[in-house]
């Protein structure tokens, strides 16, 4: 565990987090492009992400602030093929209110140290271009560079939405392996 400037406890999440997990996202897809589903998921299919997420060894994060949920950060299979199988995506999504306060840069940074530990080799975040560089920023200050941009590929709230590709490379991966 590790505590960031506003005083979060950075922790693995647990099934006791889900509802704040699920209610944080639901936010986003509600009122931004940020998301690009269009209906909230049940707390249910957090659940089910957690589960898997840690069967396979992978990161699910929360900054915990004074016993509540402030954001979360995780590590999910980038493609299901075999070969993409040291490849992930990441999310790092924070509370309403809880931007600008170091937060999301201390769940990212925790993120890419479970990568690491979890032998994962790639990581590529895909980022909603909303014309702010708040996200790509973030993932830029934590070493991840932009390897492309998909134009249109997301439609919502009446608009047609980009998305920024980049990608950080964990060189302590074991190439062989």
């Amino acid at each position: 565990m590790s505590t960031s400037p506003a005083k979060a406890v950075i922790r693995p999440a647990t099934a006791d987090d889900m509802a704040a997990t699920a209610a944080i996202f639901a936010h986003y897809v509600d009122h931004t492009v940020i998301s690009f589903e269009l209906t909230p998921p049940p707390v249910g299919h957090w659940h089910r992400r957690l589960a898997e997420l840690t069967d396979r060894g992978l990161p699910f994060l929360v900054a915990d602030v004074d016993g509540t949920v402030a954001g979360y950060a995780y590590a999910g299979p980038w493609r299901p093929k075999p070969a993409y199988g040291r490849t992930v995506e990441n999310s790092v999504y924070l509370a309403p209110g809880r931007t600008g306060q170091g937060i999301g840069g201390a769940l990212l940074a925790e993120l890419v140290d479970r990568c690491m530990r979890a032998d994962v080799r790639q990581i590529i975040a895909v980022i909603a271009d909303t014309g702010s560089d708040a996200s790509a920023g973030l993932h830029r200050r934590h070493g991840f560079t932009q390897v492309g941009r998909l134009t249109e590929v997301g439609f919502k709230n009446g608009q047609w939405v980009d998305t920024i590709l980049m990608q950080r490379t964990l060189n302590g991966a074991d190439p062989a392996g």
